[in-house]
């Protein structure tokens, strides 16, 4: 994510803004631009403010439910934004407790779907006439007691969000409950797309035996090894190959789980880079040349992927030890190994081949 400015007053902005606060106009998004932009009313369209003669822009019809501020051009057909229109279910925005829960939810897909923009990754929209591309079903659970509770999942495209994750309190239930030392609703969002990357850029790119050399055989019966996996826990040494111990029920969960992964590292070099950090541990000692690093690039022009994980792996050493100093848990409670950054390499490569293309 990089850091916004309000182009008419110079303002520090949050991607999520809708105004901003020091000179009053409303903000909106244009993704194709990538930018925040201050706007004027121009009938019952926008303008950006003080380009009178400018493009005319419209916005997302979910900023009715103060749950977009991305910008539609005259030219883009439809009545939603480039993010909103994969939605396919939404919850019932009547119920008072539903709205809250799919704003957050919509916040995370927004900031799942700026990462995927400037990849410049493939985004097929579902229509109603077909069953191809990607789509998501936000869904509530059953308000019957006995019914079963709306699972996270993916399947051809289509990947469902439990509504309830949107819950901080149920969120964190289920990760004590699983065992997991991370889980937000962004990072369901990029795991999950990362089942859906899998189809399209390594089963349908001709990539399935190089990615077979990496993660496993994929063949393996799905369902047999999540109960597997949820009857004994996770394989003994997946802290050696492994980004976490999810991975280790199937090469698929390996793949989504080092995609996720790669995801964040994107995502958060971007802002680091943005804020001009740079990291240079003030101890006598040798290990302080390895965790320094200058964030003075743009992650998603990076070719050569050790360039990345070298700014990485400095960057979160840091930010751990911050949280630990606010008695908080790590940020990034993760140890990479060799074999997982060969994987984050990979993802890097699959990425970055469409996007040359």
């Amino acid at each position: 994510m990089r850091l916004f400015t309000c182009c008419n007053c110079g303002n520090i902005l949050y991607f999520e803004n809708i105004r901003c606060e020091k000179c009053g106009y409303a903000i909106g998004y244009l993704p194709h631009e990538n930018r925040l932009l201050p706007l004027s009313q121009d009938d019952d369209a926008w303008r950006v403010a003080g380009e009178d003669a400018g493009q005319r822009l419209r916005s997302c019809a979910n900023a009715a439910h103060n749950a977009c501020n991305w910008l539609l051009s005259d030219a883009d057909e439809g009545a939603y934004c480039v993010a909103c229109r994969h939605n396919r279910t939404v919850p019932d925005l009547s119920d008072p407790v539903h709205l809250p829960a799919w704003q957050r939810v919509q916040v995370a897909l927004h900031r799942l779907f700026y990462t995927l923009l400037r990849l410049r990754l493939p985004l097929a929209t579902r229509g109603s006439s077909n069953t191809e591309g990607l789509c998501f079903d936000v869904l509530a659970d059953p308000p019957q007691t006995g019914k079963p509770k709306v699972m996270t999942g993916h399947e051809d495209g289509l990947i469902t969000l439990a509504l309830s994750e949107a819950d901080d309190v149920e969120r964190q239930r289920r990760r004590l409950a699983m065992g997991e030392p991370y889980r937000t609703l962004l990072g369901h969002v990029r795991h999950e797309i990362g089942h859906y990357y899998w189809d399209v850029l390594v089963r349908d790119g001709n990539q399935l035996d190089a990615c077979r050399a990496l993660f496993g055989d994929d063949s393996a019966d799905y369902g047999a090894a999540l109960q597997a996996y949820y009857a004994n826990g996770p394989a003994p040494d997946w802290q050696t190959r492994l980004v976490s111990a999810y991975a280790s029920a199937h090469p698929w969960e390996d793949f989504a789980e080092t995609w996720g992964h790669y995801l964040h590292i994107m995502d958060t070099l971007e802002m680091g880079a943005a804020f001009g950090l740079s990291v240079r541990p003030r101890v006598p000692t040798p290990d302080a040349e390895t965790l320094s690093a200058k964030l003075d690039f743009d992650p998603f022009r990076i070719e050569n992927f050790e360039e990345i994980i070298d700014a990485w792996l400095p960057l979160t050493f840091v930010a751990n030890n911050l949280n630990r100093c606010m008695g908080e848990a790590d940020l990034y409670p993760f140890v990479l190994s060799e074999p997982v950054v060969a994987k984050l390499a990979f993802v890097h490569q699959l990425v970055r081949a469409p996007a040359a293309a």
